[in-house]
C-alpha cells in the first residue's frame, strides 16, 4: 500500500491545491525538485561541463533508471526531450516509400497522427485506421486482417490523451511478431501509471514523456529501441555523438539506442527525471497502477452519483476520467475550477479527432488522480463540478 499522507508531505504542490491533473503534468516530489536545482547550483557554481562530467556516473545511471521502468537493458535507452521528439525520431527511422501502409487505431494521438498525414503527404504512404471493437479498444482481429505486404508499421498509443481506455498493447505486439512488423507505441499515458515490459509488449519502440504520471520535469523524455529494430534502422537525425566522425568521409552510429540521442542535453531535467523514476520503482508500479484505477473508478462513481456523465471506454480503465458540465465548454469548467484551486484539464477534439468525430463528442474535462490524491479531493472536485451544473 502506498502512505499516501508521506506522499503528500514530500510533494509541495498538494499543500495549496487539488491538483487532478497527472495525464498533463504531475506534481513534483521534494526529490524531483532538489535534484534539478542542485544541479543548475553546481553548473553555475563550477560551469556546465565541469558539472556534467562531476555527475556523469548519477547521469549514466538515468539510462538504467528508464531500462529498470521498461525491463529491459540500458543500451536499448535514449533520453530526448519530449515523447513527441522521440516518436518523430523513431518514426522517420523506418524507411517508408510511396504505397507503404502505416496501421494506427482510432484514438492515435494528435501528434502522432499529424505526422502520419505529412509523411502521406511528403511520401505518399498510406493510413490504415484499424476499426475499434465493441468496448472501444483496438479490434486486434480487424488489425490481423488489415496487415499485408505493405504494411510497414504499427504506430498506436497505448492509452489515449481523452479518456480510460487502454488499448491491447500486448495482444498488438504478438500480431505485430507474428507478421515481423515494426511497432511503434505511444507510452505518454500508461508510463508512471502502468506496469510495462517491453517483452511482454514486444515492442520494436516505446517512447514516453517525463512530466505526466512518472512525475518528473517538464521537457524530458525517452525511446526505447529493440535489438531488432537497432539491426534495421538509422535515426533521421545524428550528431556525432550518437554518429562518431571516424574517418573524413565517415561516421560510425553507435551500436546502442544511444545513437538518437544528441550530445546538447539539459542534464537537470533529467537527472530529475532519474529521481521521479526511482521513487516510482521504490513504490513498485503495481502498487501505483492499483491506486490510481481505483481512485480513477471511484472518482467515476462519484461523478455518476452527482448525475455527470463520463465518456471513458474500453474494459479495464486508466486514471483518465472525462466528464461534461452541461451548457458550459470545457474551458470555462477548467478555469472555473482553478479559480478554487482545483487543477483539471481539457481534451479538445485536436487532441484525437477521429474518436471525437467518431463518437460526436465535445471537448471534454479531463480529470486525471494521481497516488497522491485523496478521496477527500475527489469529493471536493466532483461537489465543485455539481454546483456548476445546477
Amino acid at each position: 500500500m502506498i502512505d499516501v499522507l508521506k506522499a503528500r508531505s514530500t510533494t509541495p504542490g498538494c499543500h495549496e491545491r487539488v491538483h487532478l491533473n497527472s495525464a498533463g503534468a504531475a506534481l513534483m516530489s521534494e526529490g524531483v525538485l532538489a535534484a534539478q536545482v542542485g544541479m543548475l547550483n553546481l553548473e553555475a557554481e563550477i560551469g556546465g561541463y565541469e558539472a556534467a562530467d562531476e555527475m556523469q556516473s548519477q547521469i549514466d545511471g538515468i539510462h538504467h533508471s528508464v531500462a529498470a521502468l521498461l525491463h529491459t537493458s540500458a543500451d536499448h535507452i535514449a533520453l530526448v526531450d519530449s515523447a513527441t521528439t522521440a516518436w518523430n525520431l523513431a518514426f522517420h527511422s523506418i524507411p517508408l516509400e510511396p504505397g507503404d501502409q502505416v496501421l494506427t487505431a482510432e484514438v492515435e494521438y494528435g501528434a502522432n497522427y499529424v505526422g502520419l498525414l505529412k509523411a502521406a503527404k511528403d511520401h505518399g504512404i498510406e493510413i490504415v485506421v484499424v476499426p475499434s471493437d465493441a468496448d472501444g479498444v483496438l479490434d486486434v482481429d480487424a488489425l490481423q486482417a488489415r496487415i499485408g505486404p505493405r504494411t510497414k508499421l504499427i504506430s498506436i498509443t497505448h492509452v489515449p490523451t481523452n479518456g480510460g481506455l487502454i488499448n491491447p498493447a500486448a495482444e498488438i505486439g504478438a500480431v505485430a511478431t507474428e507478421h515481423q512488423v515494426p511497432y511503434l507505441l505511444d507510452a505518454c499515458q500508461s508510463a508512471g501509471q502502468l506496469q510495462l515490459d517491453v517483452d511482454e509488449l514486444q515492442c520494436d519502440f516505446l517512447v514516453a514523456s517525463g512530466r505526466k504520471w512518472l512525475r518528473g520535469p517538464r521537457g524530458t523524455g525517452f525511446l526505447y529501441a529493440s535489438p531488432t529494430i537497432l539491426t534495421t534502422t538509422e535515426p533521421p537525425i545524428i550528431d556525432h555523438d550518437g554518429a562518431p566522425w571516424v574517418a573524413p568521409d565517415r561516421y560510425e552510429l553507435r551500436a546502442d539506442a544511444r545513437r538518437f540521442e544528441t550530445w546538447e542535453n539539459n542534464y537537470a531535467a533529467l537527472l530529475g527525471l532519474g529521481v521521479a523514476i526511482d521513487e516510482a520503482l521504490a513504490l513498485g508500479l503495481d502498487v501505483i497502477e492499483y491506486h490510481v484505477t481505483t481512485m480513477a473508478e471511484l472518482l467515476r462513481t462519484k461523478l455518476d452519483d452527482a448525475g455527470l456523465e463520463t465518456f471513458d471506454l474500453g474494459r479495464a480503465k486508466s486514471g483518465l476520467v472525462t466528464t461534461v458540465v452541461p451548457g458550459m465548454e470545457a474551458a470555462e469548467v477548467k478555469d472555473a475550477l482553478r479559480a478554487e484551486d482545483i487543477n483539471v484539464s481539457v481534451s479538445a477534439p485536436g487532441s484525437t479527432l477521429l474518436d471525437f468525430v467518431r463518437r460526436d463528442l465535445p471537448s471534454l474535462v479531463r480529470i486525471s488522480p494521481h497516488y497522491y490524491n485523496t478521496e477527500h479531493e475527489l469529493d471536493v472536485a466532483v461537489a465543485a463540478l455539481a454546483a456548476l451544473a445546477r
